[in-house]
């Protein structure tokens, strides 16, 4: 094939950051955790810094963030099934790091510490999602879809790459104990937790009521 009938780098740069906010967006649709991962591959090869991704993995692991099973396996400590939008939100702050995440909203500094502020009292009551975007606004992106019988995590962030994001993880399904049942009985997805910042993994969660009532059980 003629060189000159190839894409240029420019081209195949642009091309792998969108598809990674596609995957990142709608990562059902996409392979899941895999298929992030590969795009990210992709992308560093690229950009000529196939190490990056390497000095992630370890920082993730050594915040717990990370297991043998991936990025969900240390989701599935903290919040019940479904994880794919939760672990999506983990590859999105690195992504947002790397000057790769498209924002389809970024806050101000003041919104950002005015919001940040206001987490903790906020989160000692139930939420829906309705209350989330109707109390802090349009999320910076949205992982998930917009149904509101399926779960999503809501991301928040600032134009500031170096500024951690914000995550609030919704949930919606079936009751334990209670049949399946389509469509759900919860007409919003439920607030279960606040996600922010670099902490060890289980730290940075921020539970409403929900999300301890809803928490895994731990084991001895």
């Amino acid at each position: 094939m003629p060189a000159d009938t190839l894409a240029s780098p420019d081209e195949i740069h642009a091309y792998l950051v969108d598809q990674l906010n596609d995957a990142l967006r709608r990562p059902g649709m996409w392979g899941g955790e895999l298929a992030i991962r590969l795009t990210l591959d992709h992308l560093l090869v690229v950009e000529r810094r196939q190490g990056t991704w390497e000095d992630e993995q370890r920082a993730l692991e050594r915040r717990e963030a990370r297991t043998a099973t991936g990025v969900k396996g240390a989701f599935e400590a903290v919040l019940p099934a479904d994880h794919g939008t939760s672990v999506a939100s983990v590859y999105a702050e690195f992504a947002h790091r790397q000057g790769w995440l498209k924002l389809d909203r970024a806050l101000s500094a003041d919104e950002y510490a005015t919001m940040l502020a206001a987490i903790n009292p906020w989160t000692t009551q139930d939420r829906t999602w309705a209350d989330v975007t109707s109390t802090f606004g349009t999320p910076s992106v949205l992982f998930g879809g917009t149904n509101p019988y399926y779960g999503k995590t809501l991301g928040y962030a600032t134009a500031d790459r170096s500024t951690p994001m914000l995550f609030f993880h919704l949930w919606n399904g079936t009751d334990p104990g209670t049949e399946p049942s389509w469509p759900p009985s919860h007409e919003q997805p439920l607030l279960l937790a606040v996600r922010h910042g670099d902490a060890p993994f289980a730290a940075s969660f921020t539970f409403t009521p929900e999300g301890q009532r809803r928490r895994p059980a731990q084991e001895a």
